[in-house]
């Protein structure tokens, strides 16, 4: 079990607002459920509001589920949220992933489905290097 705080709370509330877009459940790490959100408007903002109750427990579940270290999930997820940073590869930069960043920088972000897949797996991709020894 994980002991840290690998997920602000302060953070998915602000994703929330913009929620019924999947936001705070992709920074959760909840990518199915973020992709439905999106294209069903957070379920016809049923369940976007449903969320604003469920936020604590995802932020639990998250701090629970990944592992803290040296690369920051807040810092990350919000270099990918600015659009112009994101596309750039900034967050892949601060992870330490110069090939990738360099790829993403030469073809915005491989003309944007490269940002959706780290909408996807972003989560994953920092827990890993977090798990990996310096």
């Amino acid at each position: 079990m994980n002991q840290g705080n690998t997920h602000s709370l302060l953070i998915g509330y602000i994703c929330w607002l913009f929620g019924f877009f999947g936001a705070h459940r992709f920074y959760y790490g909840r990518p199915i459920t973020g992709t439905i959100w999106f294209f069903t408007l957070g379920i016809f903002f049923i369940g976007w509001i449903v969320d604003l109750f469920l936020i604590p427990s995802m932020d639990r579940a998250a701090d629970l589920r990944y592992t803290p270290g040296r690369v920051n999930y807040n810092v990350a997820w919000i270099l990918l949220a600015i659009p112009v940073v994101g596309t750039l590869g900034a967050h892949r930069l601060y992870m330490g992933k110069w090939v990738t960043a360099i790829i993403w920088f030469l073809t915005g972000g491989l003309l944007g489905f490269g940002w959706l897949y780290d909408l996807w797996t972003l989560n994953r991709q920092i827990d890993e290097v977090n798990r990996t020894p310096v």
